[in-house]
């Protein structure tokens, strides 16, 4: 009583193709394909864009010229 026959799956699809006919289905599909094309496309687009970006940036205090002048300035002080 669960289950669909086969008689109910082939009623179930003549009343599909009746309302929507083979044109609407057929270019419905090809949407479905053409998005789905999109959007791989777009995750291809952000993963190029993401191997692109700079690398990060450090900071390192103690090669600065200017650090070794500023020590020395502070230690006169004293």
């Amino acid at each position: 009583m669960g289950s669909l026959s086969i008689w109910h799956w082939i009623v179930v699809i003549a009343v599909v193709l009746l309302l929507f006919g083979r044109g609407k289905i057929s270019d419905l599909m090809g949407d479905v394909a053409q998005g789905i094309k999109a959007f791989k496309k777009g995750m291809q687009d952000d993963e190029k864009t993401a191997e692109k970006t700079e690398p990060v940036k450090t900071i390192d205090h103690n090669t600065s010229p200017n650090a070794a002048a500023r020590s020395d300035v502070g230690s006169k002080a004293v």
